[in-house]
């Protein structure tokens, strides 16, 4: 049965520069200064009677019952984040993106074209910045919309018409700063960072071209894991926006081992892959498991 569409506000927040974060502060202190912060989003969705969706490593997806719910709850997110206690003397930056419009609700999560133009809004997204668009625009109060500039027209892969962008201004003295962002933690346009993926005899890429593949013990996978406790489809791996996410939907769930030796254990939840590292199917590394897949990533954005 087909789910009923319905009008709701969705919000990505994404903390900026984590790579820089991970080599300026070490791993540990690195993990722990971004769930500092992606607790403190998740406190203002909650704050706002916004509904937390998902997290993804170090972004966050958040739905409101309306826009100016959400307006509200990115500005908040900015300020609640730039008072946050810098680590070490590093400080954090998000960049928040927002739309408003019809979804449809499954299974704890939303789809749609609002959601895919949200996602998107917040790809290009600037440090220290928040945007939205012609539609939170039209749905929001007249002393909201004074808080709104247009910046651009864009537009969006497999999408033909041109999106208004709105950079949200809290501060009439804050337009200009505001509006050139942080140049360092700018998101880059397009990625062409590329994973590895080695399992015995098999080697796969992940890149733009080729940005989804699945791990399991069905033939019909794109990597083969022969591991009684792997599910026939245990796992999807993507390209997204810049990040490789891996999806756990196993019966035993997946573990994660990074270089460093820190392990994440995920069950029918998402993660970020980061570096290099080793992934296996159903088995935990203190069992020693044999099987495992073995990860490497390479970074050649260009840094604007």
């Amino acid at each position: 049965m087909s789910q009923r569409p319905q009008k709701l506000a969705v919000l990505f927040a994404d903390i900026c520069g984590s790579t820089a974060l991970y080599e300026n502060l070490g791993d540990d202190l690195a993990r722990k200064t971004i769930a500092r912060c992606i607790d403190t989003l998740s406190r203002v969705v909650a704050d706002h009677q916004g509904v937390l969706i998902k997290t993804i490593g170090d972004e966050i997806m958040a739905t409101f019952s309306n826009a100016e719910a959400a307006f509200d709850a990115a500005c908040a997110m900015q300020t609640a984040v730039a008072n946050e206690q810098p680590s070490n003397g590093v400080p954090l930056h998000i960049r928040v993106g927002f739309n408003y419009g019809e979804v449809i609700k499954e299974s704890n999560d939303v789809f749609g074209n609002t959601v895919n133009i949200a996602a998107r809004v917040a790809a290009i997204t600037r440090a220290g910045q928040t945007m939205s668009t012609q539609a939170v625009f039209d749905a929001v109060p007249d002393n909201l919309r004074n808080k709104m500039r247009k910046i651009m027209r864009a537009e969006f892969k497999g999408k033909q018409e041109l999106h208004e962008i709105y950079q949200i201004i809290p501060d009439q003295e804050d337009v200009l700063s505001t509006r050139i962002g942080i140049p360092a933690f700018r998101k880059p346009p397009s990625s062409n960072d590329e994973m590895t993926l080695r399992y015995r005899n098999q080697s796969i890429k992940v890149n733009k071209e080729h940005k989804s593949v699945v791990l399991g013990r069905e033939e019909t996978c794109d990597l083969v894991v022969q591991n009684d406790l792997a599910s026939r489809q245990h796992v999807r791996i993507e390209l997204h926006f810049g990040k490789f996410i891996i999806a756990d939907q196993s019966t035993n769930g997946t573990y994660i081992r990074s270089n460093d030796g820190n392990v994440v254990h995920i069950t029918r939840e998402e993660s970020v892959l980061r570096g290099n590292g080793s992934i296996s199917l159903g088995q935990t590394f203190a069992e020693q498991p044999a099987d495992l897949v073995v990860f490497s990533i390479i970074s050649t954005n260009d840094q604007h």
